[in-house]
């Protein structure tokens, strides 16, 4: 069957009014990405869940070794545009090789102090750049996600609304603005969690 002929299918079927729109749900999310005591497992669910599943971690070919999954993350930064850092890199890397490669953690934990970044200042906007969230949010309109205005206005009036937005930050989850899911951030601290929150709630 060509090409040609599928389309002009298509459009008899839809100006003859057989077809109907539907409405199609997606399964939830239960993929997971495999727990271990790397720090890297702690940034990949905060930042890879962001845009993929952990479900494609896989699909990539098993017994890969530190440099193929370091070069597999690079390539989501620098083709993708995945919000992570040069250290992020090394951190996640480690932790795939270590952990769906066939590399052993004794091996590279000794480099995992020196590669996992350190905090300093809280800066809300290097919080929004690092973890993507004007990606899926704006400031007055609902891209993804609600916009933080909207945010702003339900927890108004809510005595908890700090401590409230930062357990959903952290948490991420679904069904509370709309069935699409919102990954989870367990990787960042409470200050940085408050911060963000401040920020949201200010708008």
């Amino acid at each position: 069957m060509t090409t040609k002929f599928v389309i002009a299918a298509l459009f008899l079927i839809s100006i003859q009014g057989i077809a109907a729109p539907r409405s199609i749900e997606l399964p939830e999310e239960t993929a997971k990405f495999k727990e271990s005591i790397h720090p890297g497992y702690i940034i990949a669910q905060q930042k890879c869940s962001i845009c993929h599943s952990a479900d494609y971690i896989n699909l990539q070919p098993s017994g890969m070794n530190l440099k193929q999954w370091t070069a597999e993350v690079t390539k989501m930064q620098h083709a993708y545009g995945a919000p992570i850092t040069d250290d992020d890199i090394k951190v996640i890397g480690q932790y795939l090789a270590t952990t769906y490669g066939n590399e052993k953690l004794a091996a590279i934990t000794t480099s995992v102090a020196t590669t996992t970044p350190v905090a300093s200042a809280i800066d809300v906007k290097t919080l929004l750049a690092n973890n993507a969230c004007l990606g899926c949010h704006a400031m007055s309109q609902k891209i993804v996600g609600p916009a933080y205005h909207d945010v702003a206005e339900r927890y108004r009036k809510n005595p908890k609304a700090l401590e409230t937005v930062m357990a959903n930050i952290k948490a991420g989850g679904a069904n509370k603005w709309s069935a699409v899911p919102m990954p989870p951030f367990p990787a960042l601290t409470d200050a940085e969690l408050k911060v963000l929150a401040q920020f949201v709630l200010s708008q």
